[in-house]
């Protein structure tokens, strides 16, 4: 039985929250400056208005 339209935007969702976690923990781990800047835009991709780290 295939998805309804609903559902796939759920599943979306959940994926694009469980890889914006990731990449902050990634961040948070990171101690490279070239590491943490390339993780910060792609958070931003994701999450526009995300308050990041004082640079």
């Amino acid at each position: 039985m295939p998805l309804t339209e609903k559902d796939r935007k759920r599943r979306r969702r959940q994926r694009r929250q469980k890889k914006v976690k990731l990449l902050k923990k990634e961040l948070a781990e990171a101690t490279d400056t070239k590491t943490k800047k390339k993780l910060i835009e792609k958070i931003r991709r994701y999450q526009p208005w995300w308050e990041g780290p004082e640079e």
